[in-house]
């Protein structure tokens, strides 16, 4: 009688994995399961379960949710066999095949591969092999890693593409530009200087039908990502820094791209939260007459109990000092808006208010200090400089490298009433804005402080008082 014989297996859950579908159809899972499929109907098992795993690495120590499942259901008794491709489909590290054999040993389950044969895990013998098959695995895998890191500098260093996702904007091999899509990350830049959300951005792409590189809906956090790409200004990344300049063709130069980034990465631009109240035009940008804080949307109401009326208004954010009808002084100020952009000298609003920033002198400066940086690196790394030596030398390259950057950050703006100032009509193009665009408008033109109101019905009829709301052209 045989000793340690393998049970009859019955009872099979298959497990498929792909660490990159590059065709990002699945196609490489469909042709494993295929195969194990094929491995089942020899055996004369009954499928019980198919996990896969999409484009997640074994190597990378993600969480893997089809095979967490599988080693639950091993736990549980399910199944007395597992199906895979080849052992490495499994695992690719030592930890995790002693978690799978812990999770096979006890109930003897049985491991059958399409291209590795029978994985036998109830005897010293066959765990061994496992081992050694793991460990090669991750050799092979670390050889790989190696070759991949080599290549990936070498190409940094020509300014070439390393691969992967299609880049949006450009064609799958990152250095061929898509027109269209140049223009609409010039279009989405230009928008976020003139004081555009990057929700509303995202919006109107998906009102036009533009998708991701990957077919899906753009969001803002989507979108804000793609305008972060330093790629974007055709400037390579590579190990988390900023390298040279990049062999492809990009939408933006590097000053409105650092603009970009600099207004996207702003702590004081605020993020209105999922599910929160959409914004009015004068929440944090109208000031209290009293106290000159900002104010905020609320509600007010007048009369009897059972005849009572809600009123939506601005009030103080700090205190109840004053509270205004919302509706009667957004229009107010809307109109003032309309009424200065249609002025003879409405064109003078299109003038800068500051001194322009020497682009050419700041990308000299980074370019140097870059150089500076490089020399010191190769110093420490040759011996001929101590890590205490490179620390002080380098500092002043770095600040240099720093406030060259900071300024870059702010050469380009895009002057919000620049689509109001010669419109044939502004009103329709002051309602194409999106709130944010308009707030921009309003900080950028004017002052509005709400003052103490008369009480009673004004001259003129109504109870609007005019002289109540000051405003300060800029």
């Amino acid at each position: 009688m045989a000793i340690n014989a393998a049970p009859v297996p019955t009872r099979a859950i298959i497990y498929c994995r792909i660490s990159r579908d590059r065709e990002g159809a699945g196609l490489g899972i469909e042709r494993q399961l295929d195969d194990c499929k094929e491995l089942a109907e020899q055996l004369g098992v009954d499928i019980v379960a198919v996990y896969e795993d999409n484009d997640l690495s074994a190597y990378s120590g993600k969480p893997r949710p089809g095979y967490l499942a599988l080693l639950q259901d091993l736990k549980d008794g399910r199944a007395d066999t597992v199906l895979s491709w080849h052992t490495d489909r499994l695992h690719r590290s030592p930890a995790e095949l002693e978690q799978y054999i812990d999770a096979c040993e006890p109930t003897n389950v049985q491991t059958r591969t399409v291209k590795a044969g029978h994985l036998d895990l109830s005897t010293a013998t066959g765990r061994m092999i496992a081992r050694q098959l793991g460990v090669q695995a991750r050799y092979e895998v670390e050889r790989m890693v190696e070759r991949q890191r080599r290549a990936r500098d070498q190409m940094a260093a020509q300014g070439r593409h390393f691969g992967g996702r299609r880049p949006f904007g450009w064609e799958v091999d990152g250095m061929t530009p898509i027109d269209f899509e140049f223009e609409c990350i010039r279009d989405a830049a230009q928008a976020v200087l003139a004081g555009a959300s990057m929700r509303a951005i995202a919006a109107g792409w998906e009102a036009r039908g533009i998708k991701t590189s990957t077919g899906a809906t753009w969001t803002g956090a989507e979108l804000r990502g793609c305008l972060l790409r330093p790629r974007n200004a055709g400037i390579i990344v590579h190990r988390g820094q900023e390298g040279g300049q990049a062999l492809w063709a990009a939408p933006l130069d590097e000053a409105t791209w650092r603009s970009v980034a600099a207004v996207l990465k702003d702590p004081a631009r605020r993020k209105v939260p999922l599910g929160r109240k959409r914004e009015f035009l004068g929440t944090g940008v109208f000031l209290c007459g009293f106290c000159g804080q900002t104010v905020i949307s609320a509600t007010s109401n007048s009369g009897p109990a059972e005849t009572k009326r809600y009123w939506p208004t601005y009030r103080c954010k700090s205190r109840r000092h004053m509270s205004r009808r919302r509706d009667l002084l957004d229009d107010f100020v809307q109109l003032e808006i309309l009424g200065r952009i249609s002025r003879p000298d409405a064109a003078d609003l299109l003038a800068e208010r500051e001194d322009p920033v020497d682009v050419r002198g700041a990308q000299k400066d980074m370019r140097e200090a870059r150089a500076t940086m490089d020399e010191l690196a190769g110093a420490l790394g040759s011996g001929a400089m101590d890590l205490r030596s490179w620390q002080l030398a380098s500092e002043g390259a770095r600040k240099r490298l720093a406030d060259a950057e900071a300024l870059l950050s702010r050469a380009v703006t895009v002057n919000p009433v620049a689509g109001l100032v010669g419109a044939e009509e502004p009103a329709v193009v002051w309602n194409s804005f999106d709130m944010s665009r308009r707030k921009a408008v309003v900080r950028y033109l004017m002052t509005v402080t709400l003052l103490p109101a008369r009480k009673g019905r004004q001259p003129g009829g109504g109870y609007w008082d005019t002289t109540s709301v000051r405003i300060d052209w800029k």
